[in-house]
């Protein structure tokens, strides 16, 4: 019985430490650019798109398919270091091992 309730205390630990990464996620950046960089994205850590930038260069209006590719490609690469990030902070509680719904 007293391993269970050692158990438990580190289970109730380990929840409040994944509660608060999961708070200091939602206030780190990440920055996706595509084109050189015309193109940038900025996600936080809770996947919420928080800007746009298109520098005024990488608008042709005779070809929009290009600046849509560009925005889909910073996008991406943002998600992308959104789940490093993800990954990164909360593996580190976890060993690891990929708990479905947790991240």
């Amino acid at each position: 019985m007293k391993n269970m309730n050692q158990m438990m205390k580190q289970m109730k630990k380990m929840q409040a430490q994944m509660a608060k990464a999961q708070e200091e996620l939602a206030e780190k950046e990440v920055e996706g650019t595509a084109g050189g960089g015309v193109v940038k994205v900025t996600l936080n850590g809770h996947k919420q798109v928080l800007g746009v930038e298109i520098d005024p260069e990488a608008v042709d209006p005779e070809d929009v398919e290009m600046l849509q590719d560009m925005v889909t490609a910073a996008f991406n690469e943002a998600m992308k270091k959104v789940d490093d990030l993800i990954s990164q902070d909360l593996g580190k509680m976890t060993g690891g091992l990929n708990i479905p719904g947790l991240f």
